[in-house]
């Protein structure tokens, strides 16, 4: 393990993807990770992979719609390492379907943790970092917020609703205490889809994550690049595709 990534960082949506890939890249790099999700059993294999290996890891149960939770989650990394530094938004959800078809519940559960996950996370560290004196929040949104399509409407909605939410919390906030980077992927080797309704929309998407995705990995390089910046840069967007990708 290297020492040159002197930081403290809790992460949401650890327990697989970008948020495990995450957890593990930095973990490599000399930091603190402290990993929250809901699957509690991935997050204790990935803890002790990241032990074995030399690295630092604690785990919560988390769920981002519970404010509590990231309160919790928050807590736990001043209480086991002393601050945080970094507090990594990634748990998110994604639902396809025309808006037509009116999947309300669907709506609501991307409402939920994609955004109302990210305030939680916000709510609960920016008073750490208030009086710490420094803080990072890098959230990861999407290409999907970028380029419009077709049934993605409220999966892009609730993204780009976050970007606007960084930008203006970046804007008052340039006092040099704290930074906000949103990061976002396009096609990415991750469960996200896993979980769409439509088998035929699924498979879909399955298919052309498969051929074209790039490995989570490559997302979590840019979210090291992002924070290993001195605390006077500030990375405020980074997209992250395929090459392939259109």
């Amino acid at each position: 393990m290297s020492n040159g990534l002197d930081k403290v960082v809790a992460i949401t949506g650890a327990s697989s993807g970008i948020g495990e890939a995450t957890a593990v890249e930095l973990a490599s790099r000399g930091a603190a990770v402290v990993l929250g999700a809901r699957r509690i059993d991935r997050l204790e294999a990935l803890a002790q992979k990241i032990r074995d290996d030399g690295g630092r890891a604690e785990l919560l149960d988390v769920d981002v719609t519970r404010r509590a939770d990231l309160e919790r989650l928050v807590a736990l990394a001043v209480e086991r390492f002393g601050r945080l530094d970094v507090l990594v938004a990634n748990a998110g959800v994604a639902r396809i379907a025309p808006v037509s078809a009116l999947d309300v519940d669907d709506w609501d559960a991307m409402i939920d943790v994609n955004l109302r996950g990210v305030l939680h996370g916000i709510a609960a560290a920016l008073p750490v970092f208030r009086a710490q004196g420094r803080g990072h929040f890098v959230t990861t949104v999407s290409t999907s917020g970028l380029k419009i399509v077709p049934a993605q409407a409220v999966y892009a909605g609730t993204k780009n609703a976050v970007r606007t939410l960084l930008e203006a919390l970046r804007q008052e906030s340039t006092d040099g205490v704290l930074r906000t980077t949103a990061i976002s992927p396009g096609f990415v080797r991750t469960e996200l889809v896993d979980h769409v309704e439509d088998p035929a929309q699924r498979e879909q998407v399955q298919q052309a994550m498969a051929a074209l995705g790039i490995g989570p990995d490559a997302v979590a390089r840019a979210i090291a690049f992002a924070i290993e910046q001195p605390d006077d840069v500030e990375i405020g967007d980074l997209t992250i595709r395929p090459a392939r990708q259109g």
